[in-house]
């Protein structure tokens, strides 16, 4: 691969069964869980447009088919918006049908977040690319998707996200041990591991949902043996890559200080739809004078 060959394509890991937010997700995917009105999964998507990813694959599995129906046409409901002239809602509805083009692809058996990445090998091929997970919702007004494929064009290795956290919490993340490149404000990654007790972490530095990935990565899944809760953990080949001198070694991480919502349990969940709700322009005053109301 060419070092500086640009990033074109997203895979978007959508094939969790969300067992946390049951039975909300017993019928429903839990990534079209609202927030606020629309899915979280959109999000995702729209992030991913932004940053100029042409070529997006989500990575589904069972029961995920209205995924595929968010994101494709849906004429009768169209023409009812129509008739009646909600324009607005037909305008929303329109939009979600335009993001793409978004490919499909199912993991079968839910081996980890490592064999749903393995999974896109042939989709993409030897490039760059990224992946976001969509239990962390990224503010739009944060560009780290792109400033991590701009690490990763001037690297050629791959990057992660980072974030701090308080230690206490550190053993639901994967957590990294980083030196500071001169000059640099992103780091050298020399070390991963995937929940660590806290007493046995080398930094409070979480990796989050998002990674620009070096296909070197796909050689390194396919001897990964599952780790973690029996499953084929990402972090693991990371690790790898980071202790290698081959092409595509190397791993270099981004520490984000911006705006991030995390979906990613029940009360994370909601504390993510108040603030985005908060946000908008059409009641978040309004909400927010409610809520410190309710909260007296």
């Amino acid at each position: 691969m060419t070092l500086g060959k640009p990033v074109r394509k997203a895979v978007i890991p959508a094939a969790g069964l969300g067992t946390r937010f049951l039975p909300a997700t017993k019928a429903m995917p839990k990534e079209m869980l609202p927030v606020v009105d629309q899915p979280a999964i959109q999000y995702v998507v729209e992030e991913a447009m932004r940053a100029g990813l042409s070529d997006l694959l989500m990575i589904t599995g069972r029961q995920k088919r209205a995924l595929e129906d968010h994101f494709d046409r849906e004429p009768t409901l169209e023409r009812t918006l129509e008739d009646k002239g909600d324009l607005d809602r037909l305008e929303a509805v329109r939009y979600a049908s335009s993001l793409g083009p978004l490919h499909y692809l199912r993991q079968g058996d839910p081996k980890g977040l490592g064999h749903a990445v393995l999974c896109a090998r042939q989709h993409v091929g030897d490039e760059p690319f990224a992946v976001l997970l969509g239990d962390d919702l990224i503010d739009e007004r944060d560009e780290l998707l792109t400033a991590m494929m701009d690490v990763q064009r001037q690297t050629g290795g791959s990057v992660i996200a980072l974030i701090e956290v308080d230690p206490a919490q550190i053993s639901a993340y994967g957590c990294a041990d980083i030196s500071p490149v001169p000059g640099e404000e992103y780091f050298q990654v020399n070390r991963l591991v995937e929940k660590p007790a806290p007493k046995e972490a080398p930094s409070n530095l979480a990796v989050i949902g998002r990674y620009v990935l070096h296909p070197a990565v796909f050689d390194v899944l396919e001897d990964t043996a599952p780790g973690r809760g029996g499953e084929i953990q990402l972090t693991d080949a990371l690790q790898v890559l980071a202790t290698s001198d081959a092409a595509g070694g190397g791993v270099h991480g981004v520490i984000f200080r911006g705006r991030r919502y995390d979906t990613g349990d029940k009360l994370s969940y909601l504390k993510a739809v108040i603030s985005i709700a908060s946000e908008r322009v059409d009641f978040g005053e309004e909400l927010k004078t409610w809520l410190k109301a309710f909260t007296n």
